[in-house]
């Protein structure tokens, strides 16, 4: 009961028609999760999976448009080959397991990064989900997945100067460049939220996060859930966004 209490004076906070139209999350802490029980790392990952069902039922449930979450850097392969294998399996059973609930809240998958890179296997169940989850038209959920930022603007710079290759002069600027990185065509993050008490953007999505608002909280990923993610939103409201304003004066 107090639980439900704490989450409708939450919604009740919230003004529906202010809403951020991209919520980007880094999630982190699975690991310490993890090692405070005494479970191995991969049952932190195996609990951050609900994590991810609690942000993703509240965005449909508020109505935001797009929520990007970071599951897999490219910097994700220097861990123990055991876990790599363990988290592309759990990667295969979420998207296995999850086609008809993103259907029933008709939430349609997409995905960023390198992805073919991933195994095969995994390969091919993204392309089965995406495929099936095309023509929903609520949420757009997107799994960043082997991606790394830096790496996404070699990509996107690459494309560009083989459009000019093949094109001959092509006008450069930023809208050029937001044509040719994975995001193109969805908005840039309005919000950004890191769990963990972490103080870093870790090589997420740089370009796209310039003006965003960022939310930091201790919570550890595992045990972020809706009323998180309302916080989140309702101080996000509070502030005053500046976009690129200093405030000298």
């Amino acid at each position: 009961m107090k639980t439900e209490l704490s989450e409708q004076h939450l919604l009740a906070q919230i003004d529906l028609d202010r809403l951020p139209q991209h919520i980007a999350i880094i999630m982190d802490g699975n690991g310490r999760w993890a090692k405070r029980r005494h479970l191995p790392r991969i049952a932190g990952h195996r609990a951050g999976i609900r994590a991810v069902r609690q942000a993703v039922e509240a965005c449909a449930r508020l109505g935001v448009p797009y929520l990007t979450l970071y599951a897999f850097s490219l910097e994700n392969w220097k861990r123990p080959h055991t876990e790599i294998k363990l988290l592309m399996s759990l990667l295969q059973e979420y998207l296995k397991k999850e086609i008809r609930e993103l259907n029933k809240q008709n939430i349609r998958l997409g995905v960023i990064g390198r992805i073919h890179e991933l195994p095969p296997p995994v390969q091919k169940d993204l392309e089965n989900a995406l495929e099936k989850t095309r023509e929903n038209s609520g949420l757009r959920l997107t799994l960043a997945l082997n991606y790394g930022a830096r790496a996404e603007m070699v990509d996107a710079w690459r494309a560009l100067a083989e459009n000019i290759k093949g094109n001959g002069a092509v006008e450069i600027d930023e809208a050029a460049i937001g044509r040719h990185l994975y995001t193109q065509g969805m908005p840039d993050p309005d919000l950004l939220i890191r769990t963990s008490g972490e103080m870093r953007v870790s090589n997420f999505l740089l370009w796209q996060i310039a003006y965003a608002e960022i939310w930091l909280t201790e919570t550890l990923w595992p045990d972020f859930t809706q009323n998180d993610l309302f916080q989140a939103i309702i101080d996000f409201q509070k502030r005053e966004r500046r976009y690129g304003g200093l405030g000298l004066g």
